[in-house]
């Protein structure tokens, strides 16, 4: 079999098995809902509560479908358009890379102080506005216009990570939501997303293909950023965090973000919850980086079916979706029977993906056979899947609603210190290295996360049951 062919083989065999565990989950969400009368509903309070989360979800994932999907489009082809299209050396793309983690990292702290002082929406609309210009800044091939894309393009990832997850929890809250229907629009937009970005990769690869140009999937990105700026603005309402909506003198937020680090301090849920997002998070980005130049080094292809092979690990990610709403949905039904807690859950899942993840990226270092390397990769983009809702749901439920865009931005700092101190190695001659640092971090978040979040999680759990009940 040739190589190509492998790749397009293994698309449509993910595609297959997707489309099944969708089904076999649409079943499953149908029978659940069939057990649940319409008496029991409006016993329990939900009723209402069902309708808000319908009318959310359907608001939050068409905007979130749109978004994601300008991000992905991108994603195949960055490495590509620098190396090979441009002609830039391997280290000056790391610069370019750097240029933009450093970018996120310096406005992440800001980027969440503003979401919550001056409005989450407010922010997803300045997200368009400067991830289009990132866009038009990507299309010149002169170096100082494609630096000032990278920053744009990093302060534009900050905002993409934090406010519009912001403005979800708290919608949700304002709404009434529920928590497990929370947790299944979560679950729905990881899914999404996975769909989304496996229909990105096959455009992007079209439009390659047709214009002959790495270029060309930036500027339909930037189109779709132009109808999520209409679509938000027209859908969403504001929603703040403490002290939102008001004046303040006090630009750069230095006494709020003291405030928000003086809360992480104290509490070590916080600090390991922040050490999770920085090791996974940190370990995505650097594999965004590495894992075209690790496929590459031992194919016999002149070129990569690169679109092929992300729509695969897109289509990974979905499963992981899959495998988390199912593995949810179970663990909710037990919780009624005295199982465990929505949240020590949500901290066991966190604990097995870093676990998980570490094992792939240590057999992709391991393996040198090109197709075993594409399958640990996919492992790890399955892994990915489960992590957004995971973390997602860890963050809503940990983080109070007045810092909560503050503290996720808080956390991406030692994030991209991270991945910037990775790709300043100098990622071509320590690509191993980098993979396998990557692999050790998260298997000590998985420990940490396993003594501390999973151990005290039954006890928070009942801690925040008797506060609502009061």
């Amino acid at each position: 079999m040739r190589v190509t062919d492998f790749y397009e083989l293994q698309l449509i065999i993910l595609a297959i098995v997707c489309c099944i565990g969708l089904l076999v989950d649409r079943q499953l969400s149908r029978a659940s809902k069939a057990k649940e009368t319409a008496d029991d509903r409006l016993e329990n309070g939900r009723q209402g509560s069902a309708t808000a989360a319908a009318a959310l979800s359907r608001k939050y994932l068409l905007v979130y479908a749109i978004v994601m999907g300008a991000d992905w489009l991108q994603g195949p082809y960055v490495y590509s358009l620098y190396r090979e299209q441009y002609g830039f050396p391997e280290r000056m793309v790391a610069v370019f890379f750097v240029t933009g983690f450093l970018s996120a990292g310096l406005a992440a702290p800001l980027v969440g102080v503003w979401a919550d002082q001056h409005g989450r929406r407010r922010l997803c609309l300045a997200f368009c506005i400067t991830y289009i210009a990132a866009c038009a800044c990507i299309a010149i091939p002169y170096t100082p216009i494609l630096l000032l894309g990278r920053l744009m393009g990093g302060v534009s990832t900050s905002i993409l990570f934090s406010a519009f997850e912001s403005w979800l929890i708290s919608a949700s809250t304002s709404s009434g939501v529920a928590s497990s229907d929370l947790s299944t629009i979560m679950g729905r937009a990881t899914l999404l997303n996975g769909l989304v970005a496996t229909g990105a990769g096959v455009v992007s690869n079209q439009l390659v293909g047709v214009t002959s140009s790495f270029v060309s999937p930036f500027i339909a990105s930037a189109a779709l950023l132009i109808l999520a700026w209409v679509v938000i603005r027209g859908t969403w309402t504001e929603n703040y965090g403490s002290g939102g909506g008001q004046a303040d003198s006090d630009l750069f937020q230095v006494k709020r973000l003291g405030q928000a680090w003086s809360i992480v301090k104290r509490d070590p849920l916080l600090l390991v919850l922040g050490l999770t997002q920085t090791c996974f998070e940190g370990s995505m980005y650097l594999f965004v980086f590495l894992w075209v130049p690790a496929l590459q080094e031992h194919t016999m292809l002149a070129t990569l079916p690169l679109g092929y092979i992300f729509s695969s690990f897109m289509i990974s990610m979905m499963l992981g979706s899959l495998c988390y709403t199912g593995v949810t949905s179970i663990a909710a039904r037990n919780a009624s029977r005295g199982g465990d807690s929505s949240l020590t859950v949500h901290a066991k899942l966190s604990s097995i993906v870093c676990a998980v993840s570490a094992m792939s990226l240590a057999a992709s270092v391991a393996f040198r056979d090109e197709r075993k390397r594409f399958f640990a990769f996919c492992l790890f983009e399955a892994c990915v899947g489960v992590y957004y809702p995971v973390q997602g749901m860890l963050r809503g439920t940990l983080i109070s609603n007045e810092h909560r865009a503050t503290l996720s931005a808080l956390f991406r700092i030692p994030l991209n210190v991270f991945v910037v101190v990775s790709l300043m190695t100098g990622v071509s001659s320590a690509r191993y290295a980098v993979l396998t640092a990557s692999s050790l971090v998260l298997s000590f978040s998985a420990i940490m996360t396993g003594l501390v979040i999973v151990q005290r999680s039954e006890e928070v759990a009942q801690t925040q049951n008797g506060s609502s009940a009061h």
